[in-house]
């Protein structure tokens, strides 16, 4: 069962990632990078990876993609705007390249032996990730965030600077 409920994230994965590809209006591929997003998300939770699939949502979904919308439709006149590029003299060559990739990556993926060991439930990365950090790598982290501190900081003083 679970493995239906993997390919069918998956499914959603791919199908909303080719949306944002394909997507004429730049609203309709936010909303469909949205839904790849929270799929990326849905599979990180199958591979048991419960704090990436967490930082995925709280991070990307809910800053990131949250950010791209509102200056999507803050923006004057961009919810109207087409993406259409009509001249595109490498898109011949770029579907032989993207063919030949993917018949590569399937033969690949049906000759390679796969060993399919014993099921075991992992721990929460949770526990492992909070006591690495505060642990073995509190100083590494600290120094991270001073520095996006530091960049933070001159990013407004930058920004706020006044020319003249």
């Amino acid at each position: 069962m679970a493995e239906f409920g993997f390919t069918g994230i998956a499914a959603l994965v791919i199908a909303s990632s080719f949306w944002v590809v394909t997507a004429r209006n730049l609203v309709h591929a936010a909303v469909a990078l949205m839904g790849t997003l929270f799929g990326v998300a849905g599979l990180y939770v199958y591979l048991y990876a419960d704090f990436l699939a967490a930082t995925q949502v709280i991070i990307y979904v809910g800053g990131i993609l949250v950010l791209i919308i509102f200056g999507v439709m803050l923006t004057q006149r961009i919810s109207s705007a087409v993406l259409l590029q009509t001249h595109m003299p490498n898109r011949p060559l770029a579907g032989v390249v993207v063919f030949f990739l993917f018949m590569g990556l399937t033969s690949l993926l049906f000759r390679t032996p796969w060993h399919e060991g014993e099921q075991v439930m992992p721990e929460s990365t949770v526990t492992i990730i909070g006591t690495s950090l505060l642990t073995k790598y509190l100083l590494h982290f600290e120094v991270a965030s001073v520095l996006l501190l530091v960049a933070l900081l001159g990013a407004a003083y930058l920004s706020r600077r006044e020319d003249g």
